[in-house]
């Protein structure tokens, strides 16, 4: 019997505007002013799009990559792209030169649509090297009206062939719809590369639609929801909420005006949905610590009265009591005194569902949330398997894992205590690669990489990535990652890499967060002039030296950080060492850093580190400086 998600992305959007055709189903914030498309709005122009693709001669099983920034121009492109049975290949923003000429020469991709002028620019330089590109499409036409190159389209020009092709675009969308299957590619989704380059996964209409459907039965969406697509749409992630989820159940998406907007569009607009990677969450956690450290002395005050009557409210909740009438009364008082006006300062005012994937949150950031009142579940799954197979219910919230399976997803443990999943979800392949496939889907199982075990109650905990495990000179296993979430918990530090294996202890190098340390040393009369500056000053180490001693008084004995070094820089992904969704990638760490790392383990109080830093159009420059090394007691 035919599944409810048996069917095509195009086609929801065509049932979508025959059902609600006045409806709006998108908004973006343009020159002050919400600008609404409504679902008819939404199926013609990504009609004309796809017969405007048609005549430059995309077809079934072509490749498009999109690059820029959240635009409805993505979605109208991305299901243009599916309806006449082609992929779409979203690449992050941010992504360097040499970052995007892999992607294109592996996907040997046909046309791109690129958001504005910097886009366009970063693929006319390296036009040389793309032997299969054909066509550059853009729809931010500032500063490109000089621009003379070979087919470089606007989004406008693309359309204009589609309504010149055929009579009616729409009626041909539909008849392109005929020759579709569930089965078919959708989606080309890069994998994070922690390890290396990129792998290409490919997604099917079916594995995207299972998902969100799966989702949908315990973590519930409807039409009147509004959510506001503001993470990269090359992330798995904002996929399965602002397409897959979206054409499936019915809800606005809200694309904000700028990245530096983000925050008071959310405000305005009060989404009843938001999905987050854990960095989203610990940057707004760190914001409003930070913000409470600058504010003035009585609501200072306030905050350290209120917020431990909440967190005392979900750790009983959390362990399966009934708070006490006192803690509740408590509770109510400090929502009605802090809570609620924070969560309208954050734009969470009418949230339901708040969850977050990608990697591990930290225990202290879910806690200090639902003190907040913000119903924040952690959500565990991958790109290979359509970004979600377990997930948080409302009355199974715990900090230590991630819930229990959606349905029709299995999640099982295999031999050496890697977590295997198998739905129908699970991707089709990487794109060009067998090898890895095979290696990834072993008997319909999909290899996860990642450590477990079930609790209890039979929900999953995620220990961290099965290579990255560690174990100290005495056979102590310790999750560099939990001890990494727990420092950058921290308002002060925005990036942690815990070290340690088969040493007598951990170590870490941390990176501070310029603006909140900024505004501290502000306070403090500490001048200073750039990031380098800050970070060497004698405050900051004692500050940071601080933060360590009290997260130390949390751990166990055996795994506390010993020493730390602070670096003159912040990780960047740039230089190769995090990923695009911000994931350390610790052979670059222990390949640029090895010196330091080594003398974390001496009794060397200070080293002289040279590095070369490159930046996005693929300039270089040496960078060198001391850092010390620290002891840190308790």
């Amino acid at each position: 019997m035919a599944k409810a998600y048996d069917t095509t992305l195009p086609a929801l959007l065509l049932r979508q505007a025959s059902e609600r055709p006045r409806k709006t189903a998108l908004r973006e914030k343009q020159w002050g002013v919400w600008q609404r498309f409504s679902w008819r709005d939404y199926l013609g122009i990504s009609a004309e799009f796809a017969c405007g693709l048609r005549e430059l001669g995309l077809g079934k099983g072509d490749i498009v990559i999109i690059i820029g920034d959240n635009r409805p121009e993505w979605l109208f492109a991305e299901v243009a792209v599916q309806a006449l049975g082609g992929m779409a290949l979203g690449l992050y923003q941010d992504s360097s030169a040499d970052e995007v000429r892999y992607i294109f020469e592996l996907s040997e991709a046909k046309l791109v649509v690129a958001e504005d002028q910097e886009q366009v620019d970063k693929i006319l330089t390296l036009r040389p090297d793309l032997a299969h590109l054909k066509h550059i499409v853009y729809h931010d036409e500032k500063g490109l009206g000089g621009y003379e190159a070979q087919d470089l389209l606007t989004f406008e020009a693309v359309c204009e062939r589609g309504r010149k092709a055929v009579t009616d675009s729409v009626a041909e969308f539909t008849a392109m719809l005929d020759r579709l299957k569930p089965t078919d590619p959708a989606l080309v989704a890069t994998t994070s590369g922690t390890t290396g380059k990129p792998k290409l996964a490919v997604l099917s209409h079916r594995n995207l639609l299972s998902m969100a459907a799966n989702l949908g039965q315990v973590d519930p969406k409807h039409q009147t929801d509004e959510f506001v697509s503001f993470l990269p749409l090359a992330w798995m992630g904002e996929q399965m909420m602002a397409v897959a989820s979206s054409l499936l159940f019915g809800f606005c998406v809200n694309f904000p005006e700028e990245p530096d907007t983000v925050q008071a569009n959310i405000r305005e607009i009060g989404p009843h949905l938001i999905f987050s990677p854990p960095r989203v969450w610990e940057g707004l956690s760190a914001k409003v610590r930070g913000d409470i450290l600058e504010t003035t002395a009585s609501k200072r005050l306030l905050y350290n009265f209120f917020l431990p009557l909440g967190l005392k409210y979900v750790d009983e909740r959390f362990a399966g009591k009934t708070p006490g009438l006192l803690t509740t009364l408590g509770y109510k008082l400090a929502d009605l005194c802090l809570f609620r006006a924070l969560r309208d300062r954050l734009g969470f005012s009418r949230i339901r569902s708040a969850s977050t994937g990608g990697a591990a949150l930290g225990p202290d950031t879910i806690r200090f949330f639902h003190a907040l009142g913000v119903n924040l579940k952690q959500i565990y799954g991958q790109t290979e398997i359509a970004g979600i197979s377990c997930i948080h219910r409302d009355d199974g919230i715990d900090f230590d894992s991630v819930g229990l399976p959606i349905p029709e997803t299995e999640v099982s443990l295999s031999d050496t205590g890697e977590i295997l999943s198998r739905s129908p979800a699970v991707f089709l392949g990487y794109y060009k690669n067998e090898k890895a496939t095979a290696e990834t889907i072993q008997d319909g199982w999909l290899l996860s990489g990642d450590a477990g075990y079930f609790d209890d109650a039979g929900r999953l905990v995620v220990i961290d990535r099965l290579k990255d495990v560690m174990h100290l000179a005495d056979g102590t296993r310790f999750s560099p990652q939990f001890l990494e979430n727990k420092l950058k918990f921290s308002p002060y530090l925005r990036e942690a890499v815990v070290l340690g294996q088969g040493r007598e202890h951990t170590a870490a190098i941390v990176c501070i967060d310029q603006n909140i340390v900024g505004h501290w040393a502000e306070g403090r009369m500490i001048t200073f002039t750039t990031y380098q500056d800050l970070a060497a000053k004698e405050q900051v180490y004692a500050l940071v030296r601080e933060e360590i001693e009290r997260i130390n008084a949390t751990l166990p004995q055996a795994t506390r950080i010993r020493r730390f070094a602070l670096l003159y820089k912040e990780l960047d992904a740039d230089d190769g060492e995090l990923t695009r969704t911000r994931k350390v990638r610790r052979g670059t760490i222990s390949e640029r850093y090895g010196a330091l790392i080594e003398a974390l383990y001496t009794d060397a109080c200070a080293l002289n580190l040279e590095m070369e830093i490159q930046y996005q159009d693929g300039r270089v420059r040496q960078m060198c400086g001391d850092i010390r090394i620290e002891t840190v007691g308790g």
